[in-house]
Order: C-alpha cells, then sequence, then structure tokens
C-alpha cells in the first residue's frame, strides 16, 4: 500500500573562523593529528570557554539569509554524553530540554525549493543553533584500534533543522543543494562534505496518510554526499513501507547508509532530549546581541543565489534556465560576471561559459579560478566571433589554445591568421570550386533537395579553413544554386 513520506534533515555546517569556538586554537584541515588543541576545546578542569564573536555573527548572517527570528538573548547548554570522540564527556551547545534553557540563536526561517515540474515549495526551518565540534575517530589506519585526532574539537558549526516539510528524498537533495549555495555565498562554511565542513543526518518515517499522525522516526546518520543521501532515504522509504505492510511496527533507531550494500543499518536506538540531561552551560552567560548590530550585518549580506538569478533574467535577458545553472556555483557565477563586464552578449558569454567552461572544469575536476585564462580574455573571444572577426569554429579552436597557454585571443588570431575572410571574390573562388566538384549534389539541389545547402556551406568552410564568413558564404551560395 502506498504511505505518505515525512523526512526532516540537520545539517551541521562548519564555520569558516580562523579559531574554535570557545578558544584561540586554529582551525585548520589535514593539520598533523592532536596538534591544534589546548586544555580549554579537551576540556581540561578548571578551564574557561570565551565565545568566538565572529561565528556568532556568522549564525546570525545564516539566519538573516532564511528569514529567521534571530534570538538576542540566546543562551548556552550543556549535552552530556559520552563518546571517544568527545574528550569533554559534554558538548556545548544550544539545545535544551524545554523552553526555559532552548533558546537558539535563529528559529523560525524558510527555504523555497524549486521542484522539477517547475513549481516552488517552501521548507520550514525550525531552528539554527550553535554548538562545537567533536574530534574525529580513523578506523582505518591500522587492523586492530581506532586512531582519534582530537584538532576538530571545539570547531565552531551550526545546526540548521529543517520542518518535516520534505516528502519524497528529490525534494530533500534539491533542499540540501539550495542551503549549500547559500552558505557558500555568505562564505561562512566551505560546504566540502568530503572534508567534513557538510554533515547531514536525516530524520525520516512513515505514515498512512498526509493527514495521520507522524510515525516512528528513524535517524540516518554520517552520509558524505548529497547523492547518497537521497539513496539512503529511497531504501529506508523501502524497507520501512515493506515492514508496515507486513504489520510490523518500524523501531525508532539511529542508522547509517552501507553504500557498498546499498542498505540502511541500524547502529543503535534512538535517544531522547532527556537522555542527555541537558542543563544550562555554567560557564558562558547569554549572548547579548544588540539589534543595531544585527542590522548591520543585514546591509552588509551580500548578493544571495535567488537575487542574482532574478538579476541576470531581467539585467542581462538571459532565459532562467541559463541563470540558474550559472548562479549554482559562486565561482562559476563570479566568473560568469566578469566576462560580462568586457562583452554585450551576455546570452553568448552564457553559452560560452555553460558549454565549453563547465565542460573543461567537469572533465578535469578543477575550478574556474584554476584555468589558465582570464574571463576577461574569454569575453575578447566572444567579442571577437561578434563583430565577425572570427567565426564559430574557429573560436573553438582558438579556446583550446587559450586552454593550453592562457594567452589572449587576439593573439591567437594574429598569430595564426585566423581572421574570418570576407573578401567576396575569394570567398566566390571557393564556392565555385566547391559546386565544380559536386554537380550531383547541385542537381540533387535544383530538383528540390534544399537541406543539401549546408553541405555545400560545409564543404565550402573546409575550403577556406574555416575562415570563409558564414554569411557571405550562404548569400553567395544561394545566388549561384538559384540562379
Amino acid at each position: 500500500m502506498a504511505y505518505s513520506v515525512v523526512i526532516g534533515l540537520e545539517v551541521h555546517a562548519q564555520l569558516s573562523t580562523n579559531t574554535k569556538m570557545f578558544c584561540g586554537c586554529k582551525v585548520e584541515f589535514g593539520a598533523e593529528p592532536n596538534t591544534l588543541v589546548c586544555p580549554v576545546c579537551l576540556g581540561m578542569p578548571g578551564t574557561l570557554p570565551m565565545p568566538n564573536a565572529k561565528a556568532v555573527e556568522y549564525a546570525i548572517m545564516m539566519g538573516l539569509a532564511c528569514d529567521s527570528r534571530i534570538d538576542t538573548k540566546a543562551m548556552w547548554t550543556r549535552k552530556n554524553y559520552f563518546y571517544p570522540d568527545l574528550p569533554k564527556g559534554y558538548q556545548i551547545t544550544q539545545q535544551g530540554e524545554n523552553a526555559l534553557y532552548d533558546r537558539p540563536i535563529c528559529t523560525k526561517g524558510h527555504l523555497d525549493i524549486d521542484l522539477d515540474d517547475g513549481t516552488r515549495k517552501r521548507i520550514g526551518l525550525t531552528r539554527i543553533h550553535m554548538e562545537e565540534d567533536a574530534g574525529k575517530l580513523i578506523h582505518d589506519l591500522t587492523v586492530s584500534d581506532s586512531l582519534f585526532d582530537a584538532n576538530r574539537c571545539g570547531t565552531p558549526l551550526i545546526e540548521i533543522v529543517s520542518d518535516p516539510d520534505l516528502r519524497t528524498p528529490r525534494e530533500a537533495y534539491l533542499y540540501l543543494e539550495k542551503l549549500k549555495q547559500i552558505l557558500e555565498y555568505l562564505e561562512i562554511c566551505d560546504a566540502n562534505m568530503e572534508r567534513g565542513n557538510l554533515r547531514c543526518d536525516a530524520n525520516v518515517s512513515l505514515r498512512k496518510d498526509e493527514f495521520a499522525p507522524f510515525g516512528n522516526r528513524v535517524e540516518l546518520k554520517n552520509m558524505n554526499s548529497f547523492h547518497n543521501i537521497e539513496k539512503a532515504l529511497e531504501s529506508e522509504i523501502e524497507l520501512q513501507a515493506m515492514l508496515l505492510d507486513r504489520g510490523e511496527t518500524i523501531p525508532k533507531q539511529t542508522k547509517r547508509w552501507d553504500v557498498a550494500r546499498g542498505v540502511t543499518v541500524a547502529t543503535r536506538t534512538k535517544e531522547e532530549a532527556h537522555d542527555y540531561r541537558y542543563f544550562p552551560e555554567p560557564d558562558l552567560v547569554r549572548i547579548n546581541v544588540d539589534w543595531k548590530h544585527i542590522e548591520e550585518v543585514k546591509a552588509a549580506l551580500p548578493e544571495l543565489p535567488e537575487a542574482r538569478r532574478k538579476r541576470y533574467v531581467e539585467e542581462y535577458g538571459i532565459p532562467p534556465y541559463d541563470a540558474a545553472v550559472l548562479t549554482s556555483d559562486k565561482p562559476v557565477s563570479q566568473f560568469y560576471e566578469r566576462v560580462c563586464a568586457v562583452t554585450k552578449d551576455k546570452k553568448a558569454a552564457s553559452n560560452w561559459v555553460m558549454g565549453e567552461v563547465l565542460r573543461v572544469v567537469k572533465e578535469r575536476t578543477i575550478s574556474v579560478w584554476d584555468l589558465k585564462f582570464t574571463p576577461e580574455q574569454l569575453g575578447d573571444l566572444v567579442n571577437l566571433i561578434g563583430d565577425g572577426t572570427i567565426s564559430g569554429k574557429i573560436a573553438k579552436a582558438v579556446f583550446e589554445d587559450m586552454l593550453a597557454d592562457g594567452k589572449a585571443p587576439g593573439q591567437i588570431v594574429k598569430d595564426k591568421n585566423l581572421v574570418v575572410i570576407n573578401d567576396s571574390g575569394a570567398i566566390e573562388a571557393y564556392i565555385r570550386d566547391v559546386l565544380e566538384k559536386n554537380q550531383d549534389s547541385v542537381v540533387a539541389y535544383k530538383a528540390g533537395k534544399v537541406k543539401l545547402l549546408g553541405f555545400f556551406v560545409g564543404q565550402v568552410m573546409k575550403a577556406s579553413g574555416g575562415k570563409a564568413g558564414p554569411d557571405q558564404v550562404n548569400q553567395i551560395l544561394k545566388k549561384h544554386l538559384e540562379g
């Protein structure tokens, strides 16, 4: 039988601060294990934490970007649990068991996602709260032991908790994509899942229909890509549906995604809030942020992807699809804008970035900023096509030379003598030669096979080394064939 799916996501985003949440230790990926630590982030007796002001500002930025309410008196709590990667035995967070001390810095926000059918859906955000990260266990360096690296202990995190508004794994994927874009545009998180900068836990349950009470939820933890999250949700939904069809009860569990087997695997029974024995953090006072500072942070927010997409359509006149592709990644968007700064043909610039540039970036697994040529040089190439200096075919060859050595397109055209031939006499000579060598095709064209015009154009362009002006070739060809 069919069931209504309910999905909620908890996304942990490491904030791109220079130092940790409550101490001055440096935040750095890939450092020698256990070197970026101090008594505070290791929870030694007698140490006192001090909040990172920049991390608080970053959390407010994310809240404002998601239209959240900002709590100017947010408070800190202790979440008590023992785990090998948590030296303190507790985590400083902003969660709590009741309203007295459950005071996250941001509440009641939302994100709008564009579904595949063209409709838009609003996903509510229950909260965005701040906390410190735990350390890292490494299981694959020895046969018999797990190793512990404390460098990550105390790294600033925000946890973004969605309302249970998602109904399909695809919606979850689109929501995560949108969330990642905002984090990158704000430049508050690297959002690299492979490095653990962005981690997602998913809660999923099934119920009889959209109006029935929620079923028992299963939490899927520590998935390392959006595609794996989507696959894990699909697998878990299928499993829960099968169990409900049999009349069984779904156990409240925490599970992991086994990539190799393509199944979710239970790791422990799910904890409830009271299991963590929350209480107000005795070593920290409430966060005290005045509204004037919040307004200053809001005024300084960068242009977000939604606003940028709208601007591209309205100011640049490109299709909504192009605008969505170009703004999906901030570096690509910045690259495109610099191309547009030197050319009036925004659509041609869009075609080149979406086509050739993104093709190379994907094939080589690099950033647009790793290319040897500059966006301004690509804009110059677009202009060379637009003013008739070179043809589109020659432009492809020039682009490959730009990829290889980073030379300016104008210099490449000059060095290789690639300028379009606009001399009608020279083009006429190429056309006569092609027609004389293909008399059978000429007869067929005059008999009604007008699609052969493309064949003749191709032959003339080949004979001229791609340098004949396409417009003139078409015009003179038609005169000869129809005369």
